[in-house]
């Protein structure tokens, strides 16, 4: 059953399909309520059947909708819509409302092959700002691939789909749908593929495969089935991407290298230290790479080669103070010290976790384009200014928006900026102006012809007679040849009739009636009959004519009668 034209959510209206995945289809759609256009996710109703997945899916996208970021493609809503299927059936049908990006997937950007090093690199900063952003605020991707990737025609890099991996993953989904909804196993990290718990490591891994398939055209690990895909990320090494593709050099080779380690400690720790290794490497620097700080490791956990932390703590004290110590384990109250501690911060931390307020607001630094379409340029910069948005006011041409009122605004209603940004606000000039083709004396198929070219549409055509003028060819034009009109505009033509009117003629002399008939209006030719059966008297008049009053064809010959006997 199609999903095109059904109102989801009492406002979205669903539109063509744009795209289509193992686990949902992408629609582009219509908010109503506010007027944008958007993007409409609708997940498989077999997903709806779990429980588990309908409440961690609701609360996953409310994570999703509290980022803002101009490199995160916008959740705007998400739930599940009740839908009656084809046999009387009631299920539920999952959706996500997004921000609509006008531009390509950048799995079909790497269809055409390899990139250049230099927009591979441009493409992948963009991803870890957005990986950065996303991390801080406590979301793992999970799902990191050129399918999740959007490139805007003004080339701008969005990622897309966060928390929604999370989502089915820890539900009771089966295996073959977890694996369809988080993508094949080509950009598996290692913990994935052997099912161990992931964090922001793990997208960094994913994110240097997808690196790789930037700079090669194709990703580091192939095989016959996703199992043995899964299988080289975790045992095999691989190679260097200037192996397949010369252009690339060894400081990318480096870098490549280290967000492909097995080991979560041997590769970049955050998204920030991968960009910086990634601007040293395009700048033609080899990045050096130095041991993990254990300090810092605390975020992800502690190395397996490294002390813990309450080990590390007595270290520096018994250094501090000076002391060479006999036995190699603290002293056991010092054990459940550190366990009543930690038990102590574990409760806190889910005490505020479970007490966190899902909030639509913006951060400070962001701000969200308003619709102003429709407006005059008045109301439109100060609803801008409201919001700490500048202006910039200029001209098009539309024939559906009058003149004086807003026709677009560039960035468009809906996109996330920082406060301050110049928003391009495109105000109506009204209909397009154009002068009126000269079609006088022209057939009046040619003239509409003419006519319609060059923007206008055809009006109403009247006919007329015309002693001169054949028939069918244009007398006249309203609004007349060569004068300014508008694009669309109507243009009314006057037609020859090839005819003129015959007046009655009966009663005039003959000198009289050919005048008449001779006249520059009718033009037309007088034939004298003398009627020999009737008497003549002087300057004796028309007694009949052939062709009787009314329209007759131009260059007609009228026969007079008259009495000659």
């Amino acid at each position: 059953m199609t999903e095109e034209g059904r109102l989801i959510a009492g406002r979205y209206r669903v539109g063509e399909l744009i795209g289509r995945g193992g686990m949902s289809d992408v629609h582009i759609g219509t908010d109503s309520r506010l007027g944008r256009t958007v993007a409409i996710k609708l997940l498989k109703p077999s997903l709806a059947a779990d429980p588990a997945f309908r409440t961690r899916f609701r609360q996953e996208a409310q994570a999703a909708a509290r980022m803002a970021h101009p490199t995160i493609v916008r959740v705007f809503d998400a739930g599940e819509e009740t839908v009656t299927e084809s046999n009387g059936t009631e299920t539920q049908l999952p959706f996500i409302v997004m921000e609509y990006v006008d531009g390509r997937l950048l799995k079909d950007v790497i269809r055409g092959g390899a990139l250049e090093p230099k927009e591979a690199v441009r493409i992948l900063d963009g991803v870890l700002t957005a990986l950065e952003y996303s991390h801080r605020a406590g979301v793992v991707h999970r799902d990191i691939k050129p399918g999740n990737i959007m490139i805007t025609k003004a080339g701008q890099v969005k990622v897309m789909d966060f928390g929604i991996a999370r989502a089915i993953s820890d539900s009771s989904t089966t295996v073959a749908q977890t694996t369809a909804i988080l993508g094949t196993a080509s950009y598996f990290s290692p913990e994935q593929a052997k099912g161990e718990a992931v964090d922001a490591r793990t997208d960094l891994y994913s994110t240097g495969v997808v690196l790789f398939e930037m700079l090669t055209g194709r990703p580091p690990f192939r095989g016959d089935t996703p199992v043995a895909v899964a299988y080289q990320h975790v045992s095999e090494t691989a190679v260097k991407p200037s192996a397949v593709n010369p252009k690339v050099s060894p400081a990318l080779d480096v870098v490549v290298a280290h967000a492909l380690a097995k080991g979560r400690f041997e590769r970049y720790q955050t998204a920030a230290e991968f960009r910086e290794d990634l601007d040293t490497a395009a700048a033609g620097r080899v990045p050096i790479h130095r041991p993990v700080d254990e300090t810092n490791a605390g975020l992800f956990g502690v190395p397996q080669t490294a002390l813990s932390g309450s080990e590390m703590a007595l270290k520096q004290l018994a250094e501090d103070d000076g002391m060479v110590r006999t036995q190699r384990r603290p002293p056991a109250i010092w054990i459940w010290a550190g366990i009543v501690s930690v038990i102590a911060i574990i409760v806190a931390v889910m005490f505020w976790v479970f007490n966190l307020t899902p909030s639509n607001e913006l951060p400070s630094t962001s701000r969200e384009v308003p619709s102003v379409v429709g407006w005059t340029f008045d109301d439109a910069r100060n609803a801008l200014a409201e919001v700490d948005l500048s202006t910039t006011e200029l001209s098009e041409a539309s024939a559906s928006v009058l003149e004086g009122q807003v026709v677009k605004t560039d960035p468009s209603a809906g996109t996330i900026v920082s406060p301050g940004t110049f928003i391009k606000v495109y105000v109506s000039s009204g209909k397009t102006r154009v002068d009126v083709p000269d079609v006088t004396n022209q057939l009046v198929a040619d003239a509409e012809a003419a006519l319609t070219a060059a923007g206008f549409s055809i009006g109403q055509r009247t006919k007329e007679n015309s002693p001169t003028v054949g028939a069918d060819i244009v007398l006249r034009t309203d609004p007349v040849g060569r004068t300014s009109g508008h694009v669309g505009d109507p243009v009314n033509l006057v037609v020859s009739s090839g005819l003129v009117t015959l007046i009655d003629l009966t009663g005039q002399t003959l000198s009289a009636a050919t005048d008449l008939l001779a006249a520059p209006n009718l033009q037309l030719t007088a034939v004298p009959k003398p009627d020999p059966s009737c008497k003549a008297r002087p300057n004796s008049p028309i007694i009949n004519q052939s062709l009787a009053p009314g329209d007759v064809p131009q260059r007609s010959e009228v026969g007079l009668s008259y009495c000659s006997g």
